[in-house]
């Protein structure tokens, strides 16, 4: 399971001209989910983003997390991620998992992580457009 994640000040996601997820400061998590990816990866990777520090802290140090400042999550799924862009000119998606999997997966990141934060999500497998401020800008890839 790969996310790319991404400190924000505030991130938004449309879905046919319609805002269905909006967050203010937190985290944009773009993820995607692999053929062999399970539950167990999921609630790995939740807990490595909720925990990571890369929040200022009183100092100015990336010393705090997400569960530290009271952030927001917004989880939007991108299968893209999972692309195979080591040969030629075309990525390859076979080691993404197949729609139902990464769907059942994808909601249960998101049930996981609602009790613990706010969490807003996009809409699975839709046209979504995402707007972000960046903030830092800070980014990250994270694998599990």
């Amino acid at each position: 399971m790969i996310a790319f994640i991404q400190r924000v000040k505030s991130a938004s996601v449309e879905v046919e001209e319609q805002i269905i997820g909006n967050i203010s400061q937190g985290i944009l998590v773009l993820l995607g989910i692999e053929k062999e990816d399970n539950e167990d990866t999921a609630h790995k990777l939740l807990e490595k983003i909720l925990n990571y520090r890369i929040f200022a802290d009183e100092n100015g140090k990336m010393n705090l997390s997400l569960k530290n400042i009271r952030g927001e999550l917004l989880v939007i799924s991108q299968f893209t991620l999972t692309a195979n862009t080591q040969k030629g000119l075309r990525p390859s998606f076979s080691d993404g998992a197949d729609p139902v999997k990464a769907k059942m997966l994808y909601d249960y990141f998101v049930s996981q992580a609602q009790p613990q934060i706010t969490t807003q999500t996009g809409k699975f497998a839709a046209d979504m457009q995402v707007s972000l401020i960046n903030d830092g800008p800070v980014s990250f890839w994270l694998q599990v």
